[in-house]
């Protein structure tokens, strides 16, 4: 606690860092926005005093995400200054190794095209090339430009599903995959040793704006993740969730063969206010409900085949399929349920394993060869994706959360995480894509039409054949985020014996890291079978969120199932442990 005079000696010093960060600050923006906190401040408003000392009481810490965080001005806050200092910090590192070319690309969002020309002005000033994307355009063809220009770098400004307030800046390096451990603490101490802002060269040209050709690049080779010649019939619904990536996925529906997709009008145009959804994500309750409801303007019997989403900047996929037991007639996939069909259907159609894991074929680029047939998931994701890679003698790795590690597995063919990214074509791509995704599930879709099948029909057999692998997840959003800290730390203090009447047989704290597994704050539990319910084993696993302020739980149940006769009786045992998982760690972990 302060006392009167160590009080005031705080607020004049925090007003002067105020003051400071003022008279450098290029955006008459967040000038104008911190002036007024300012004057209301030094006119003793206390809301004005505690919103400036959250604004500067730290800065917005550079990691494996990058920059993520409301828009602003403050050193918690994302704005130019903020951005100028990463830029020069990555600047920085990179002249330290030669230097070459960053590619810059942004999304729709207030203020991305001003992060990246700051970018780019940066980079020129520094010595170095720099080109950006021609317009606002999906994240995974700014990290395809990377990989097909050669780059030393890339950043993509953008905020993925976060709130309409975000914004934020991602780095990939050369090899087209986003920083890991160690580059990330080495940029980050390149950005704490940028002096003042006056200091930092900015270049007012030089940089080169990429033309048509980099996205078309892109979209033949996406094009190339389907198999030509195959089933194209179909009709979809789609949602680039007010994004960027309508133009992108259209595009590549025409290159690809398939029909356009029916677009969701209210959500066709890119709006950084996202005004028809709470948040921009598929997963979010509501999101999806303008979709069914334009899936539904068929009448019964002539609606579409599936819904396709994207996320704002097109990184992630969401699908959705019929289900006359829901209110709205559909039923969304769990990004694991997807993940298992993307799976199913590359190897049975020979684009993994017997294919020596060539996509793409004839699009520029690697296209695979011997020994590229590993299959990769996160360690929150389901257990089923390993089952279908040992049936098909294909390879199988655990990563932690992220694509940053599971675009790093070596020889990868396939990757996947629950939260709706997919790697189909890590020799284009080394990152989730929304739009190849996109196309590899309207393909399988298109085939399964043609037998008279849909996708939940292939659900249905995997669970025959590997048994029911039901999940679902408990996220906690929190204003405060000690909040997680304190659950977390009441987890590691008093480990829960047992979840759901399931004995917990391993407790693992991944912050201990291992030989398969760096560390990370992170808890999983290992449960017992039941051969009263059926259960075959279990597993939770509890983190942070890295880009948003949730605690996340993630629940997996594994039932063997006898015949397709036990599959409905399976499914509601499966339901109702998970709800039970979902109580008990929620009481566990006090949140």
């Amino acid at each position: 606690m302060f006392d009167h005079g160590e009080l005031e000696e705080h607020m004049a010093d925090l007003l002067a860092q105020v003051r400071a960060w003022i008279a450098e600050d290029p955006d008459p923006d967040t000038r104008g926005q911190l002036d007024t906190l300012l004057r209301a401040a030094e006119a003793g408003a206390p809301e004005a005093l505690t919103d400036l000392a959250e604004r500067f009481g730290g800065t917005l810490e550079f990691g494996t995400a990058g920059l993520r965080g409301e828009l602003g001005g403050g050193p918690m806050r994302m704005n130019r200054v903020v951005v100028i200092r990463a830029a020069a910090g990555l600047a920085g590192y990179l002249r330290a190794r030669r230097g070459g070319l960053v590619v810059i690309g942004y999304d729709a969002r207030h203020k991305s095209y001003d992060f990246a020309r700051d970018t780019a002005a940066v980079m020129v000033g520094a010595g170095l090339r720099a080109a950006l994307l021609p317009r606002p355009l999906p994240t995974p063809v700014l990290a395809y430009a990377i990989r097909h220009l050669g780059a030393a770098a890339g950043v993509m400004v953008t905020a993925s599903h976060n709130p309409p307030q975000d914004n934020g800046y991602k780095v990939y390096l050369g090899d087209g995959s986003q920083i890991v451990p160690p580059a990330d603490a080495e940029i980050s101490a390149e950005i704490a040793a940028v002096g003042p802002l006056a200091r930092v060269p900015l270049a007012d040209e030089g940089w080169e704006l990429l033309g048509e050709d980099v996205l078309e690049a892109y979209l033949t080779r996406a094009a190339g993740v389907v198999q030509p010649g195959g089933a194209r019939e179909l009709s979809v619904v789609y949602t680039p969730m007010h994004g960027v990536g309508l133009e992108t996925l259209e595009a590549a529906f025409a290159r690809a063969g398939f029909p356009a997709p029916v677009v969701v009008p209210e959500q066709a145009a890119p709006d950084p206010d996202f005004p028809t959804v709470a948040f921009p994500n598929p997963e979010e309750p509501g999101a999806m409900d303008l979709a069914f409801a334009t899936a539904g303007r068929g009448g019964p019997g002539a609606g579409p085949d599936i819904v396709i989403a994207n996320d704002p900047d097109a990184d992630r996929c969401a699908v959705a399929v019929p289900d006359p037991a829901a209110a709205s007639g559909w039923r969304m996939l769990r990004g694991d349920e997807l993940g298992a069909l993307l799976a199913a259907h590359l190897v049975r159609s020979g684009a993994a394993g017997g294919a020596g894991g060539a996509t793409g074929a004839g699009a520029g680029g690697d296209t695979g060869g011997p020994g590229q047939d590993v299959f990769a998931a996160s360690i929150v994701s389901s257990s089923l994706l390993a089952k279908i890679a040992a049936r098909a003698g294909l390879a199988y790795q655990d990563t932690l959360t992220g694509f940053k590690w599971i675009a790093r597995v070596p020889g990868l063919r396939y990757g996947y995480e629950e939260a709706l990214g997919y790697c189909v074509d890590p020799a284009g791509v080394r990152d989730k894509d929304g739009i190849t995704a996109a196309l590899l599930v309207a393909e399988l879709a298109a085939g399964l039409k043609t037998q008279s099948r849909t996708l939940a029909d292939l659900l249905d057999e995997l669970a025959l054949t590997h048994g029911l692998h039901a999940t679902d997840q408990l996220s906690a959003r929190v204003a405060d985020l000690s909040l997680i800290t304190t659950a977390m730390a009441r987890l590691r203090e008093r480990p829960p014996s047992a979840l759901a009447g399931l004995a917990v047989t391993a407790a693992e704290d991944l912050a201990a890291g291992s030989p398969a597994l760096p560390a990370t704050d992170g808890l999983r539990y290992r449960l017992s079978g039941d051969d009263v319910r059926g259960v075959d084993a279990a597993r939770v696993v509890v983190r942070p969120s890295g880009t948003e302020p949730k605690l996340k739980c993630y629940l997996e149940v594994v039932l063997p199932v006898a015949d397709a006769a036990a599959l409905p009786a399976a499914r509601e045992t499966a339901a109702k442990v998970l709800t039970e998982l979902k109580a008990d760690i929620a009481e566990a972990a006090g949140i």
